[in-house]
């Protein structure tokens, strides 16, 4: 696949966009990134992915790189991930080098495993029903909008007792609302036990400035890297607004570098048909991988 041109966002998926070829892929792909992070976290990350987020964030990391491996490592004028999706995002752009988004990818995983374990919560995904009803179900239980992914597809993040009053109550708006299978409320202040830990790597991370990286977080171009990384612990994910901005600044065509293809819908969602929203064609590239 050729360059493609400046008007063109590349996108990078987080935690939950997994699929059952893309460790075949990373290994394809990436073999070195696949052992260093088998030294690293003691296990296979993709093997584990399914015991918890200090495997999956490492595990989702290789894999997005790899499938923009696999897909030519194409350049693009704008480039953006999805929560953990930012560090690969900010290595396709340049600001990162692979190995030290890697070490980030599982420090963070299990940081915020860890908080997860000191202070337990929940996420539930409210699909279809209106923001409004969505927003004034979070104030009555307290609970933060952790994921304002697209219209009619919000996460809200808190207390895990909160969370499963909140599912009935948005339930009974006519909202389809689904637990997630988290331990953790991410997104949320209850992620403030991973900060210090995460600000010591992140202080140790060279980073070099790009132009085109956006934060899924602060909806605009990455001012401070590590301020802006270590915000997203604890911040929202403001990714319907992260894509309206890509397009305010010039990106015509949205392409989701895998693995799966839910940045591609979310895209479609918010920016409706004006602007291409598609995933990179990999059948050919990963044939045999």
């Amino acid at each position: 696949m050729p360059n493609s041109p400046a008007e063109t966002a590349l996108l990078f998926p987080g935690q939950g966009s997994q699929t059952s070829t893309m460790a075949a892929v990373a290994a394809a792909q990436l073999p070195q990134l696949v052992e260093q992070a088998r030294e690293e976290l003691g296990a296979d990350a993709f093997e584990s992915i399914s015991e918890g987020t200090q495997f999956a964030q490492p595990a989702l990391f290789v894999a997005g790189l790899a499938h923009w491996k696999a897909a030519g490592e194409p350049s693009a004028g704008f480039y953006a991930g999805h929560s953990l999706g930012e560090l690969p995002a900010l290595v396709a752009a340049g600001a990162l080098e692979a190995s030290a988004g890697l070490r980030l990818a599982v420090v963070r995983g299990r940081l915020m495993e860890e908080a997860s374990a000191i202070r337990p919560g929940g996420m539930v995904a409210a699909l279809g029903g209106s923001d409004e009803v969505v927003r004034k179900v979070a104030g009555e239980f307290d609970l933060t909008l952790a994921n304002d992914n697209a219209p009619g597809q919000m996460v809200l993040s808190g207390d895990s007792d909160m969370v499963g009053e909140a599912r009935k109550a948005l339930r009974a708006e006519g909202a389809k609302a689904i637990r997630l299978p988290v331990a953790g409320a991410f997104h949320s202040p209850l992620m403030e036990p991973a900060v210090p830990g995460y600000r010591v790597i992140l202080d140790e991370t060279e980073f070099t400035p790009v132009e085109g990286a956006f934060s899924c977080i602060t909806a605009a171009p990455f001012g401070d890297y590590r301020a802006d990384l270590l915000s997203a612990l604890t911040e929202p994910v403001r990714w319907r607004d992260t894509l309206a901005a890509i397009a305010a600044a010039g990106a015509t065509t949205f392409l989701e570098t895998g693995p799966g293809d839910i940045l591609t819908g979310l895209c479609r969602r918010t920016l409706g048909e004006e602007l291409e929203s598609r995933t990179l064609d990999l059948a050919k590239e990963t044939a045999g991988a």
